[in-house]
């Protein structure tokens, strides 16, 4: 599982079109499964960005973690984040999991994540625009492959 962490002013998310969802200040989470992802994964990435000391202290130093700082999130499933680009010039997306698999993986992320800090979602599968005012800029990856060795 992958995540592109960003730390946000606010965010405002479109689906198909239509507006579905708003966040104040906090993280947006760009979230992307692979096969063989499992609710363990889930649950230790929940564990790792509810707990992220990206915000800043009474000193300006990056101390404070999301659910201290009373942060909002806006969660987003982003197939494209499991992109191979080794091989020529257009990406390889069979490293992504199957919907079947990443959707419930994404849901219980997003279910597990709202119980630390308010959480906003986007909607799988749809085509999405997202409008967001980086704060930092602050960019946190995270790739559990590599987190859990």
């Amino acid at each position: 599982m992958k995540a592109v962490i960003q730390r946000i002013r606010g965010a405002k998310l479109t689906a198909d079109g239509i507006p579905h969802s708003q966040s104040g200040a906090g993280m947006l989470i760009l979230l992307g499964v692979c096969p063989e992802d499992t609710e363990k994964e889930v649950d230790f990435l929940v564990r790792k960005c509810a707990n992220l000391r990206i915000f800043e202290d009474e000193n300006g130093k990056m101390n404070v973690s999301p659910t201290d700082a009373k942060a909002e999130v806006m969660a987003v499933s982003q197939f494209t984040l499991m992109g191979d680009c080794s091989q020529g010039n257009r990406p390889y997306f069979g490293t992504a999991a199957r919907p079947e698999i990443a959707k419930p993986l994404y849901e219980r992320f997003c279910t597990e994540l709202a119980k630390h800090l308010p959480t906003k979602t986007g909607v799988f599968g749809a085509d999405m625009q997202i409008e967001t005012v980086c704060d930092g800029p602050v960019t946190i990856l995270m790739d559990t492959k590599e987190l859990m060795k």
